[in-house]
């Protein structure tokens, strides 16, 4: 690799560690597809007594709207089972009021092939492409793709929609604290 690019890397990893964006997940699969992504707020997510996940939402300008590209990015602060995950998410879209249990059984299937088994300090990116498109990257490594817009609204709504389960989280995400 050519010096200047070396220092290229340097110059804006220390950039961002300094805007508070992490490096390792936002130069690649977050900046690709959100332009000037920016942080939105972080916050997070705790069941019961034991902390999950860090959550950070990431949109231009820092500014989410649910019709433009945003990355979420959850960093885990445990061991979880990949298929866990999935079947979680899936209880959350029907919790969101998600009722056609045929395109989930179809979402719960890729969401299963995509969903990798996590530890603490695995970080999972999913980011809502300007087509719709769901893509989602295990550090800087992409996992996976959905392809449908519904399934899009339909998953992130289960931390962005005001009906969440995590209003506090929520808040925090959008930046309201």
């Amino acid at each position: 690799m050519p010096k200047h690019n070396i220092k290229t890397i340097l110059r804006t990893t220390c950039a961002l560690a300094l805007i508070g964006i992490t490096p390792a997940y936002a130069l690649d699969d977050i900046a690709a597809h959100v332009p000037a992504a920016k942080k939105v707020g972080e916050g997070r997510m705790t069941y019961m007594f034991w902390d999950v996940y860090d959550a950070t939402l990431y949109a231009p300008q820092g500014t989410w709207r649910q019709d433009k590209p945003f990355a979420l990015q959850l960093t885990y602060l445990r061991k979880l089972d990949g298929k866990k995950i999935a079947d979680r998410s899936i209880e959350g879209m029907r919790a969101q009021g998600v009722s056609d249990e045929i395109k989930m059984a179809t979402w719960h299937a890729q969401m299963r092939k995509i969903f990798p088994n996590v530890d603490n300090g695995v970080s999972l990116t999913g980011v809502y492409a300007g087509d719709g498109t769901t893509i989602f990257y295990q550090g800087n490594t992409e996992i996976g793709r959905i392809n449908d817009p519904q399934f899009g609204h339909a998953f992130f709504d289960i931390w962005l929609n005001e009906k969440t389960s995590a209003p506090t989280l929520r808040r925090q995400l959008l930046g309201a604290q």
